[in-house]
């Protein structure tokens, strides 16, 4: 049985939980940072319960050569990464095949930055609390990379918010972001998609109506 009926409820519940779980006068200056595509209509919600302006944070997944859904570390902007080292190596990925992989998400990740924001700039992170939002985590590769993106950008404090979560993905996060926030982390995660009654896949141009709206 699916545990949220769309994103916006999941985020709505995420909201909540956030509200009752973390001191909003412990936040400095937030900032809510949604990952494209399906975590921006969850952070809109988190936004709107926190009263904080809402940006988008791209990051993108390295996958294996062999299972491109394997991921092998993850790119953000501004030129940060996070490899998954273990996963690299069991894949036997030479340095010349990471470096292709890398080459063409990067050049993907700029692509989908300049589109979803429409020429509009990015919200200023220096001195500031991000507040980090995807519609769940499985691996935690993507949060993990957007943290150290933010930190790189100035922001003074990250906390990743989440609707659903695995169990390692967490665990992964507690060296990367102030603080972790999900309602809900099954022992065995499926897939983030099980979740979801409606787990849609969100187009470029709604992520740019939803950022627009």
């Amino acid at each position: 049985m699916a545990q949220y009926r769309d994103r916006f409820a999941a985020g709505r519940a995420l909201a909540a939980m956030f509200a009752r779980s973390l001191d909003a006068a412990r936040l400095h200056d937030p900032v809510v940072l949604g990952l494209p595509r399906g975590g921006v209509p969850v952070a809109i919600e988190v936004a709107s319960a926190l009263d904080a302006p809402l940006d988008i944070l791209v990051v993108r997944k390295l996958g294996s050569p062999r299972n491109p859904e394997l991921a092998l570390g993850a790119i953000g902007e501004g030129d940060t990464r996070v490899l998954n080292h273990d996963v690299i190596a069991a894949e036997r990925v030479s340095p010349q095949a990471m470096a292709r992989v890398e080459e063409s998400e990067r050049a993907e990740l700029e692509r989908r930055a300049h589109l979803l924001r429409a020429g509009r700039p990015a919200v200023p992170l220096s001195g500031r609390t991000a507040v980090i939002v995807d519609d769940g985590m499985a691996t935690g590769a993507s949060a993990a990379v957007a943290s150290a993106c933010a930190r790189a950008q100035g922001a003074t404090g990250v906390i990743v918010a989440v609707p659903v979560a695995s169990p390692e993905s967490i665990r992964l996060l507690a060296d990367s972001a102030d603080r972790v926030i999900c309602p809900f982390v099954p022992a065995i995660l499926g897939g983030v998609g099980a979740a979801f009654d409606d787990f849609h896949q969100l187009t470029d141009s709604e992520v740019v109506d939803l950022l627009e709206g």
